[in-house]
């Protein structure tokens, strides 16, 4: 994290100086990312239980982990070719 000393030399430096564009860059990839997979866990929590689990109980059956797996490897999936084709999009 501290490859230019860039948390040093703020610190040191004048107050009225700007924070590093690169640290900023990082810090909102890294809260974009964790947003991203609080929201992939919740949806996928959400639209594979209500597929696949038809009696909540102690333990899955045979049956609801195998639909519960195949729920989550389609989302998955899908999540990819979306990702791909608005990367693909903006380039």
């Amino acid at each position: 994290m501290n490859g230019y000393g860039s948390s040093s030399s703020s610190s040191s430096g004048s107050s009225s100086s700007q924070p590093n564009p690169e640290v900023l860059m990082d810090q909102l990839k890294n809260q974009l990312a964790q947003a991203y997979a609080e929201e992939f866990l919740e949806t996928v929590r959400g639209k594979c239980f209500e597929k696949c689990i038809s009696k909540p109980g102690s333990s899955l059956s045979g049956s609801e982990s195998s639909c519960v797996s195949r729920c989550v490897e389609r989302y998955i999936e899908a999540t990819g070719i979306i990702s791909k084709a608005l990367f693909s999009q903006q380039r």
